[in-house]
């Protein structure tokens, strides 16, 4: 999920993706701090985020993939490929599950912030490139206020110098957030970046 943790959005994503034969799990990093449980469109996050570490999270990402690699988790018995997708918060996190060792088949961040600091101690996705191990699929709005151009120039410099397979995709008169909040005032860029993700995950998936 982005930074608002388990948001009623990545349960309908999960949906989309089933509606195309891909199995979807979608973690929620905030129960530890937040509880389990369903939260409303007014749950205050904010206080939640610094609340994450690395560890914790990579735990829950590791989690995840043992879930979905589990033989009775979908009909026809476990996948043979897994990806990590995410957003913002997330998206950067997508791009971390790619050094955890996990032999993921591709990652695909919708605009994670790839260079600096975070509010919760994660490395910066630029820096750790030469450790990521698989595929990178990475989308971004031209228009968003946070990462510019020399952001993601840098993580796309940085991957090429690691020898990463990445695919790197600016729509431009999209801002930050544009597929999961502003979808249908950008449902061009919208649907252009699902096509590019459903097309990177059969071209990775045997």
């Amino acid at each position: 999920p982005d930074v608002r943790g388990l948001h009623a959005y990545y349960e309908e994503l999960a949906l989309r993706y089933a509606e195309h034969g891909v199995d979807a799990l979608a973690i929620d990093y905030f129960a530890r701090t937040a509880g389990p449980g369903r939260r409303g469109p007014d749950f205050d996050y904010a206080p939640h985020v610094p609340l994450t570490t690395w560890e914790t999270l990579a735990a829950d990402i590791r989690a995840g993939v043992a879930a979905l690699r589990a033989p009775a988790w979908a009909v026809g018995g476990a996948p043979t490929r897994v990806f990590a997708t995410g957003f913002c918060m997330g998206g950067r996190l997508a791009f971390l599950s790619g050094t955890l060792g996990l032999g993921l088949a591709g990652l695909i961040g919708f605009y994670g912030w790839p260079v600096g600091p975070s509010r919760n101690g994660t490395p910066a996705p630029a820096d750790v490139a030469s450790a990521i191990e698989s595929p990178v699929l990475a989308i971004w709005g031209g228009a968003d206020q946070g990462i510019g151009a020399p952001a993601v120039e840098e993580f796309e410099a940085a991957l090429r110098a690691a020898g990463v397979e990445h695919r790197s995709i600016t729509y431009p008169a999209a801002p930050h957030s544009f597929f999961d909040r502003t979808a249908t005032e950008h449902a061009s860029a919208s649907a252009a970046a699902w096509a590019e993700v459903l097309s990177f995950i059969r071209e990775h998936s045997g």
